[in-house]
């Protein structure tokens, strides 16, 4: 009887760390990978307030690129789609047709917010196949958390469904 014990006992053991290894794995691979720089050499907003910025990429995971600027111009769109600019206390740009503006605060660390975005109401003759204004504005929305890494700003975002999303922009 006690052999028994001690097997269940091992058995439950082993069940248990099986189930937390796969629980950490799809963590890893669910999350966005993140370029964070951390230490006394971490950038400040002032590296990015004042500047105009251009989408170049939304990573959805690792490897996993939902939109990639180059797919703008094989589609017959110009280059001044989806920008965004950091004013004093403010943020503005150009979605896809329309203008944006609204209030942003950034928070302690590299914490951001961003909230109630208006713009002018034009109707688009067509819009990217990757990404649609008002996803691009969602994804502006939920950015929570900033980054600057090789030169370019990163906000960490999520989707209207909860999916994580790094907004790769370039300066420009």
């Amino acid at each position: 009887m006690k052999m028994i014990t001690k097997s269940m006992a091992l058995s439950l053991t082993v069940l248990s760390l099986c189930v937390a290894i796969s629980t950490l794995c799809i963590a890893c691979t669910s999350a966005p990978v993140s370029t964070e720089v951390q230490g006394k050499d971490a950038p400040t907003f002032t590296e990015v307030r004042g500047k105009e910025w251009k989408l170049i990429e939304i990573r959805t995971g690792p490897g996993e690129i939902l939109f990639d600027r180059g797919e703008l111009v094989s589609e017959g769109f110009g280059d001044n789609l989806f920008t965004l600019k950091f004013e004093d206390d403010r943020i503005a740009g150009m979605a896809a047709p329309n203008r944006y503006f609204g209030p942003y605060e950034p928070g302690q660390g590299r914490n951001l917010t961003i909230k109630n975005l208006a713009g002018t109401l034009m109707a688009p003759i067509r819009e990217p196949a990757k990404l649609k204004e008002h996803a691009y504005l969602i994804y502006l929305q939920n950015a929570y958390r900033w980054n600057i890494s090789k030169g370019n700003l990163e906000l960490f975002t999520k989707s209207e469904d909860g999916q994580g999303a790094i907004m790769v922009f370039i300066e420009g």
